[in-house]
């Protein structure tokens, strides 16, 4: 199982979008295995985002970042990084199919909805900046309703 973070970003907060966007996860058939809402903290904001500290929208979008809370959700699935890419749709809303979550509710290019990780690497590292305390271990009963474990074991 893959896991990655996804960030409900203020914009999808403060617009009260939250539960919509959690249910198109949960509905694809990934688990949910850490949830918080939090402020986050310029500190923070500074570490997730540095590869872009050089970049002219770096401060914007700290600044964006911190200015109201997120929720911060970690999901797991065989492949969810690409998965859940793929049900965010592309970066800018204007850009972004319908159907995703940013092509249905999303037209802006600075206000995205939502951040996922983009790799296996990024998603250990996210993962370790807004969940140090860890992540929740449990059965997930509709795994047996989601894979088919003989199809599964074939790839």
């Amino acid at each position: 199982m893959e896991r990655t973070l996804i960030l409900f970003k203020p914009d999808a907060v403060q617009r009260g979008l939250s539960g919509e966007i959690l249910s198109r996860f949960e509905k694809k058939g990934l688990k949910i295995a850490g949830m918080k809402l939090m402020q986050i903290s310029q500190e923070l904001a500074a570490t997730h985002y540095e590869a872009h500290k050089e970049r002219p929208f770096y401060p914007g979008l700290v600044k964006f970042m911190t200015s109201s809370p997120v929720v911060a959700l970690a999901l797991e699935g065989i492949g969810a990084i690409a998965i859940c890419r793929k049900l965010m749709g592309a970066t800018f809303g204007s850009d972004a199919d319908a159907g995703t979550i940013r092509g249905d509710y999303g037209v802006s290019r600075s206000f995205n909805l939502v951040h996922g990780s983009d790799s296996p690497e990024a998603a250990k590292r996210e993962l370790g900046l807004f969940f140090p305390e860890g992540l929740v271990e449990y059965d997930y009963a509709a795994y047996n309703w989601i894979y088919d474990p003989v199809e599964e074991l074939k790839k």
